[in-house]
């Protein structure tokens, strides 16, 4: 409501968020090598940056925002015309965060360093590796389809949720124009070609994007879509309704759950989730037109698609975060464990006893 969101409400939150995100201990965590989070556990660190400022927002539209992000982000990294440019995405948002921060350089310089650790961990990476990141991306998204209207106005997303692959457009860089075969005999010299015509309207790139800590990243993947100020809407489709059997939590205890919540318990350490306190009243924010659609969209939600987030409270008091890092440090040596009879008992009551 405009009468309640004023620019510095805006430019308080963003900092607030930012700040967290971008936080010290929190990109070391993120930049160790590691296996791929679940998705009750991306859930649950986007859940706790969505709160780090004073706003907040209620379940319904939690979800939402929740799908809107999984969604986009899906779309960025299917259209990618070649891997590497997973790294151009990931660059056009840190710019685009920039932005936001630019009158606070003390965050400003934490998004930088963040920045220059990206160039250095990615930029060296084969073709090969940058391939084998882009399918585990997408294998974690490939059971999720949920409509936004955004991507259904232009076009780029069907009614069933799927997303449409361009057969136009610049190809990827250091590629050529589809239409031309070349045979060559055994010494490596040309000695025949043969011209097709194709579907598609292709052009060659003029100059790839720049992987600096400035610069033009040319591919326009991770920019704002909403240059033009439209509602977004999220729906379920009929083919994600109907995938209880993919989407739901297997009943079978999971011998990795107790590693999950120490792995959270440790990321979500150095996250801090503002209260409003004093005179400080905060306020919501409702991704929905009116409290009635949202608490609607609450209800009919599929109770497979509930994102069940783990709940994690990470002490603020810098000594006993410090024992807990310890502690959590301790219990990572590779040793035998003996079997514990309750998931995440270990985490637990080390929790109930700080």
């Amino acid at each position: 409501r405009v009468d309640e969101w004023t620019d510095v409400d805006r430019k308080r939150v963003m900092n607030d968020i930012i700040t967290t995100m971008f936080n010290k201990k929190f990109m070391e965590e993120l930049f160790k090598p590691q296996e791929l989070y679940s998705k009750k556990a991306l859930r649950t660190v986007y859940d706790r940056l969505a709160h780090a400022s004073i706003m907040r927002l209620n379940q319904a539209s939690m979800d939402k925002l929740y799908d809107l992000m999984t969604m986009a982000f899906k779309y960025q990294v299917l259209l990618c015309p070649r891997p590497k440019d997973i790294l151009l995405v990931t660059f056009n948002h840190l710019d685009a965060i920039k932005d936001f921060i630019q009158d606070s350089p003390g965050i400003l310089n934490q998004v930088d360093e963040t920045f220059r650790q990206l160039i250095e961990t990615y930029t060296s990476l084969s073709a090969g590796e940058f391939q084998l990141i882009r399918q585990t991306l997408l294998i974690f998204f490939q059971d999720m389809h949920i409509r936004v209207s955004i991507f259904l106005k232009d076009k780029v997303q069907n009614s069933n949720g799927r997303f449409v692959l361009p057969i136009s457009g610049p190809v990827p860089w250091g590629t050529e124009v589809p239409g031309l075969i070349r045979m060559f005999n055994p010494n490596g010299d040309e000695v025949k070609r043969t011209q097709f015509t194709t579907d598609g309207n292709y052009v060659t790139p003029q100059r790839e994007g720049s992987f600096d800590l400035y610069g033009d990243r040319v591919l326009k993947l991770g920019t704002n879509m909403y240059s033009v100020s439209r509602p977004v809407e999220t729906h379920m489709s009929g083919s994600s309704k109907n995938l209880a059997s993919h989407t739901k939590e297997n009943i079978v205890p999971n011998p990795l759950a107790k590693e999950e919540l120490n792995f959270l318990a440790r990321l979500l350490g150095g996250l801090e989730v503002r209260t409003p306190g004093g005179s400080e009243t905060g306020f919501r924010l409702n991704l929905f037109t009116t409290d009635e659609e949202e608490e609607h969209a609450a209800m009919t939600r599929p109770e497979e698609l509930s994102y069940k987030v783990v709940t994690i409270e990470a002490t603020q008091e810098p000594a006993r975060r410090a024992e807990l890092s310890r502690i959590l440090g301790e219990m990572e040596v590779a040793e035998p464990r003996l079997a514990s009879s309750g998931k995440g008992e270990d985490l637990l009551e080390l929790m109930d006893g700080l």
